[in-house]
Formats: C-alpha cells, structure tokens, sequence
C-alpha cells in the first residue's frame, strides 16, 4: 500500500481545515436550536394533551420561567457541543506545529469558545437570578 502524496495530504487539510470548521461550527449551531426548539414543543405537547378547554400549553407559570427553562435546555445542549470545540482547539494546537500564524489561529480558536461558554452560562446565571427576584417580589 502507497502511501498518498504530499499534494493529495495538503488538498485534504486544506479542506478539513478551512471548510470543515465553518461547516461544523454552523451545523452545530443549528442542530442546538433545533434540539431546543423540539424539547420546548415536545414540554409543551406533552402538557397539552391533558388539558380541557383553553390552557397554557407550556409548562411555565411566567415569563420568567420560561426563559430560565429554555436557558437550562440550552444550556445542557451546548455543554456537550462547547467540550467538542475544545477538543477541535486543541488539534488546532497541535496541528500548529510551532508555525505562528497557524498558533495565533488556534489561540483565537480557544478564546472564542471560551468567550462562548461564558456568555451561554452567564445568561442562564442571570435569568436564573432574575426569574428567582422576581418571583420573591411577586410573592410579597
């Protein structure tokens, strides 16, 4: 068995690299919105079907409820999705190689998905907040 040359191994890592990370990073993003949209309705078909007449069809009492639940959904889908990133950053580093323009590439890499986990965790952590002070000055 031959193996392959030089020039069919840097037409594949161009393309792995360059189109592949677009593409998965888009069609992660999409499959988190879509996996949230189908548990909010399958939360609010299932709630539905016990009900008579007119009613609520989600299982949230306020507004705030709804938001803090559909962060929590998020929440546990993008944890999953933001360990993959890691590990695509860090084969990024290791592809690098000690070649600096490719090094910055996978710096910016980790930081942004860093910069992602945070932002997503910081939502749920303030709608979190907001739902509980809410719901103790209604409560008063």
């Amino acid at each position: 068995m031959s193996r392959p040359s030089n020039e069919t191994a840097n037409r594949t890592k161009r393309f792995f690299f360059s189109n592949g990370m677009k593409s998965l990073a888009t069609h992660s993003v999409a499959t988190a919105f879509s996996a949230l949209a189908l548990s909010m309705l399958s939360l609010g078909i299932a709630h539905a079907e016990s009900c008579v007449g007119l009613c609520n069809p989600l299982n949230f009492a306020t507004i705030a409820d709804f938001i803090a639940g559909a962060l929590k959904v998020l929440v546990m889908i993008a944890l999953p999705i933001v360990s993959l990133f890691i590990v695509i950053s860090g084969f990024l580093f290791i592809k690098a190689q000690g070649n600096p323009s490719e090094l910055e590439t996978a710096k910016k890499n980790f930081w942004y998905v860093i910069l992602g986990t945070l932002l997503i965790l910081g939502a749920w952590v303030i709608a979190t907040l907001i739902a509980g002070t809410v719901s103790q000055l209604t409560a008063a």
